[in-house]
């Protein structure tokens, strides 16, 4: 087994699925997808997926010099108290092996740094595999490059469609929209979105809805091997 993530060696499972991971008894994400069991500890992932990256989604902005926003990843707001204003800010993280797992995740705290690791665990909590494969008709490589198919996701007012796009197209999609996408692992792909998608945290969430509605399709046996579809690390 690699190398333990610091943190990892002093946990202490506080469930069945943590205790099955930690002696062995499970040794891929997959195995926990196809049984259907949820994850509630963040240290699964971190046993699991050692190669786990994270990115901060610019989802706060402060007025910038010459007007407009400067975009920060932290968002801030104030209630007020007897003994003043008090202040919280809130955080979204987005995870990924950059091989077929992605997650999202928020987080709040009255400090940055408590935000920050809030939101990166629940990121690893959320964790999902993403369908892959090459659906689009100019390309028909049979290459896990992009995904097999179109799919549409919503979140608020929201709506995002991505569609399967040829090898060197690369990915036509927002700059924050792409951390998530990276991580992922496809390498080319085409969006349209709709709605107000100024609210970076729904256009994320309608992003994420999108792949997740990716995996219900049910897609053929034949499909699968024309397209070269896999999930996750195709374990």
């Amino acid at each position: 087994m690699e190398e333990m993530k610091p943190g990892v060696e002093e946990w202490v499972p506080r469930t069945k699925l943590g205790r099955d991971v930690l002696e062995g008894k499970i040794t891929s994400l997959d195995q926990i997808f196809r049984e259907g069991k949820k994850i509630t500890e963040p240290e699964i992932v971190d046993l699991l997926l050692p190669n786990l990256e994270h990115e901060l989604i610019l989802i706060g902005g402060t007025p910038g010099k010459g007007g407009g926003i400067r975009r920060t990843p932290a968002r801030r707001t104030a209630r007020m108290h007897k003994s003043g204003r008090r202040y919280k800010m809130t955080c979204m993280a987005v995870v990924g092996n950059r091989n077929g797992y992605i997650g999202c995740g928020q987080g709040s705290g009255t400090e940055f740094r408590d935000a920050i690791e809030k939101a990166i665990k629940d990121a690893k909590m959320n964790i999902f595999p993403v369908r892959r494969g090459c659906g689009s008709w100019e390309c028909e490589c049979g290459t896990p490059h992009s995904i097999p198919a179109q799919t549409t996701g919503k979140a608020g007012s929201v709506r995002t469609v991505l569609k399967p796009a040829p090898k060197g197209v690369g990915l036509v999609v927002s700059d924050e929209v792409k951390k998530l996408i990276q991580l992922s692992g496809i390498k080319d792909i085409w969006s349209k979105t709709y709605g107000q998608t100024q609210t970076r945290i729904n256009l994320i969430k309608a992003t994420v809805n999108a792949f997740k509605n990716l995996n219900k399709l049910k897609i053929t046996e034949d499909f699968k091997k024309r397209s070269g579809m896999i999930t996750g690390e195709g374990v």
